[in-house]
């Protein structure tokens, strides 16, 4: 079970969808669980449910990623899972994107994933154990049209795992790659009933995530694929 292996859990870009799925399947493993993102307002309910610990930290600011892991370490510990769950999508016609923009989308999407999975990686190296997940897309795997920002992104996302997977799990940290191929459902965005499950549960990726991190060594995985049934590929 997950709970024998990996005691702490860190997710960074946290919100109401996959990230509070994420967050109560880890604390039902019985993890110990922290919360990072931009904006904190919106948390309390999540970390009063679980008991997660919040912190405010921007994942493309170096300083803030390494404050965070430096706060996390005095009264939490170092995380024995990492999870990026954070991204910025920006749409339109190529000719008409904003170069600012396009530069966030790039940030959040794949630096910020850097940052943070470097920070993780220095502390799970020396005690060789550990887990690093990132929260991929369509866009991972497929360039849409107006949509050149988020491929850029996620794409990058994409390769950071792959590498990291390849120098890391040597040395005993587990690096996964999950690609939610489809809409992911929510209270504002709810199942059609002509279309019964076309929209990802996000309570069921969670269970992805968990059953990732159950795998023996002998038999890690890289990267999986999530996708409804009405999704092409």
């Amino acid at each position: 079970m997950a709970q024998d292996r990996y005691r702490t859990a860190l997710i960074v870009g946290v919100g109401s969808g996959l990230s509070a799925s994420l967050a109560r399947a880890l604390r039902k493993e019985g993890m110990e669980v922290a919360l990072a993102a931009r904006r904190v307002n919106n948390l309390a309910a999540l970390a009063g449910e679980t008991g997660a610990k919040v912190f405010a930290c921007d994942a493309t600011d170096g300083d803030q990623v390494s404050k965070l892991f430096g706060q996390l370490e005095q009264g939490f510990g170092a995380p024995d899972v990492v999870v990026y769950n954070a991204s910025y999508r920006t749409r339109g016609p190529f000719v008409t994107l904003d170069p600012a923009e396009v530069e966030k989308s790039i940030a959040v999407s794949a630096f910020g994933g850097f940052l943070v999975a470097q920070e993780a990686a220095k502390r799970m190296v020396p005690r060789g154990h550990g887990a690093i997940l990132f929260t991929g897309a369509s866009a991972s795997v497929k360039g849409y049209a107006q949509s050149a920002p988020f491929a850029m992104g996620k794409f990058a996302l994409r390769g950071l795992a792959q590498s990291l997977a390849r120098e890391l799990s040597p040395q005993g940290i587990h690096v996964g790659h999950v690609v939610v191929d489809g809409g992911i459902r929510s209270q504002t965005r709810p199942v059609p009933s002509d279309k019964p499950d076309s929209l990802l549960d996000p309570d069921a990726i969670a269970q992805a995530y968990l059953d990732l991190l159950r795998q023996p060594r002998s038999a890690w995985a890289w990267e999986i694929e999530l996708r409804p049934w009405v999704e092409r590929f």
